[in-house]
């Protein structure tokens, strides 16, 4: 039977020619990804510190000794994020590093299979192909694997995290969330206004209370635990102007004072924070579209507004970029995708013409894409607030969204039946026109 799936067949419909051209495209483009890019040995190496790091804390040695001088990557995790990873150094690092490459992979796949049953989709759908090879093209896929960062297992908890919260088990969504939050810090931690403003508290005993047990668990394993809070924790606080694509790395780059530099953040704050109030005050109803949106802006808010932004993180975006096949989406417009690319292109600008320009472009694209996705959500649903408002429409319980977007819910609410005839809200009669 599986042979047979693989005997070459003419596509007798659209969706059949779909699924024949895109699944080679994304299998063979993952296995590009997955054994050539990543194995391939880069510039940048995430995982030397990590490894670095996993094999002091078993060997009893210190572990927070990074030179913050320099530019190479740094050891970051706190003491409970290099318990957890600390079996990385259990064999020689070349193993290690392939390992690590291929649990990241398996993760991200793992990912991309739940948002499709998030949103209703099998397989079968020629979504599945699609997802697979977005992802595995993707800016943000490709340097985590390539860097060889945890990144993908990390956006495997989150996309757990929200069909957890969603099926209401709130311990285990917290479980999820809590192991991000352990190997990352503050990165994901944002999510957690999701079951705030849903009033599932219980995700919050378990979100909070692994990263703290297992802090405490790893703390006399660890000979220089206080370091991480005198030496690297301080670090972790302040924003740099190199591999920084949030607005105060970018900004202090290229010298923009600092008054302007608060002003945009500002500005841009005040709509990340009535966009979230729009969700929340008109769709926490439609769970599947506000989390995931939710999720992107508060995601995309952490990233461009913090300290530090980096361009493979957009891959905590994918939730939010899924929405786009549902019909309320915000990112059924050509602005969206444009912020898309930006933060999620492999494409690199620099220019040997035109360096100046193509240095500049390639260093603002992440950061603009981002504050744009932001800009694009607000004035989405603030023009759909405006046009609700000017309609009458605002209501408890209705969603901003235009009747053309659910047609079915649009149709007249009927009465019982009347001499024979259903009868609308407004007393006419169904199917017969009015005044005869």
């Amino acid at each position: 039977m599986f042979l047979r799936q693989l005997e070459p067949r003419t596509a007798r419909t659209t969706s059949e020619v779909l699924n024949f051209a895109l699944w080679p495209l994304a299998v063979l483009t993952v296995l590009n990804r997955v054994f050539i890019k990543a194995v391939n040995y880069s510039i940048t190496n995430d995982f030397k510190p990590v490894y670095d790091a996993s094999l002091a804390f078993l060997n009893h040695r210190a572990i927070y000794t990074d030179n913050f001088n320099s530019t190479d990557p740094h050891y970051l995790y706190p003491p409970g994020g290099t318990l957890l990873i600390s079996p990385l150094a259990i064999i020689d690092p070349e193993k290690s590093r392939w390992c690590f490459i291929l649990l990241n992979a398996a993760a991200i796949i793992l990912a991309g299979y739940l948002l499709l049953r998030l949103f209703g989709y099998g397989l079968n759908s020629v979504i599945a192909p699609a997802l697979l090879l977005a992802m595995f093209m993707s800016e943000a896929v490709t340097n985590t694997l390539v860097f060889t960062n945890v990144n993908g297992c990390l956006l495997l908890c989150m996309v757990a995290f929200i069909h957890l919260l969603i099926q209401r088990r709130d311990l285990w969504a917290g479980v999820a969330l809590g192991l991000t939050i352990t190997i990352k810090g503050p990165l994901l931690a944002p999510l957690l206004v999701i079951p705030l403003v849903r009033g599932q508290w219980k995700t919050f005993i378990t979100a909070l209370g692994i990263p703290i047990a297992m802090n405490l668990l790893a703390w006399p394993f660890i000979v220089d635990y206080k370091s991480f809070w005198s030496h690297t924790l301080p670090y972790l606080s302040e924003s740099r102007d190199y591999f920084n694509s949030a607005i105060v790395g970018n900004f202090g780059y290229y010298g923009v004072a600092v008054w302007l530099t608060w002003t945009v953040r500002i500005l841009l704050g005040v709509m990340v924070l009535v966009t979230l109030w729009l969700l929340y005050r008109y769709y926490r109803e439609d769970e599947v579209f506000f989390i995931c949106t939710t999720s992107g802006v508060v995601i995309a808010s952490v990233l461009v507004l913090g300290p530090l932004g980096q361009g493979y993180y957009s891959m905590f975006l994918f939730p939010m970029l899924m929405t786009v096949v549902q019909r309320n989406s915000v990112l059924r417009n050509w602005p969206a995708w444009v912020a898309i690319f930006g933060f999620m292109s492999y494409d690199k600008w620099l220019s040997d013409r035109w360096q100046s320009i193509g240095r500049t472009l390639e260093y603002l694209r992440v950061t603009f894409g981002w504050a744009l996705l932001l800009i694009v959500a607000f004035c989405i649903l603030g023009d759909r607030y405006l046009t609700a408002k000017r309609e009458g429409r605002l209501r408890p319980g209705l969603t901003l969204d235009p009747a053309w977007m659910h047609p079915k819910q649009s149709a007249p609410q009927q009465r019982p039946a009347r001499n024979g005839h259903a009868v609308d809200v407004v007393g006419e009669p169904v199917g017969q026109a009015s005044g005869h």
